[in-house]
């Protein structure tokens, strides 16, 4: 387990020394600039995670707040069976309930499996009396959906800092290829001459 700790330590290092802009003649102005940049993205993930993240907490809790508000009007009404459910983990059935503004209904809505003809289950309604299919939410779901918000928004800025990361890193090894290239066709027919004679 050291020795696994001291390897990694030893590559961070090197990782470290490889990107630091030093006067070493070999290192390219390419190099430079890609150590830089880099320098530059780290910083940015480092100031624009904790303002995502929590940015991103307030946009999922204002949006909640709006659901919330938006289905306090929901009411719980009695419907009456029409017929048995299936014995499944999903059973729908049709049934009829009252709507708030006291119209009967009649519709599909999920009851206990194996439910019986008749019996009655208690469903959520909206204003006009159709079935919302759950219950409105409460303030501990919105305070969970701010929570793993404000988690995963960093998360997301890491992932399109990576992008950026990855396209540079293509773009500039293109350049830096193209280089060596160009300075091979240079050095190639020296090279041979020396290695004839």
């Amino acid at each position: 387990m050291k020795r696994r700790l001291v390897a990694v330590a030893d590559w961070a290092a090197r990782a470290v020394r490889g990107l630091w802009p030093d006067r070493n003649p070999l290192r390219r102005s390419l190099d430079r600039v890609e150590a830089v940049a880099f320098g530059v993205l780290a910083v940015v993930f480092l100031a624009g995670a904790p303002l995502v993240a929590v940015a991103g907490q307030h946009i999922a809790y204002s949006v909640g707040a709006q659901t919330v508000q938006a289905q306090r009007s929901w009411r719980q009404a009695p419907a009456v069976l029409l017929a048995d459910a299936p014995v499944s983990v999903y059973a729908t059935v049709r049934a009829r309930w009252t709507a708030p503004e006291g119209a009967v209904r009649t519709g599909t809505i999920f009851a206990p499996s194996a439910a019986r003809r008749g019996s009655t289950v208690k469903v959520w309604v909206d204003t006009s009396g159709n079935p919302t299919g759950s219950p409105p939410l409460q303030l501990s779901q919105i305070r969970r959906q701010a929570t793993l918000a404000a988690v995963l928004s960093p998360l997301v800025l890491a992932e399109v800092l990576l992008g950026v990361a990855s396209m540079m890193r293509l773009v500039l090894d293109r350049r830096r290829l193209a280089a060596w290239d160009f300075e091979w066709q240079v050095t190639e027919p020296q090279w041979t001459r020396r290695k004839n004679a």
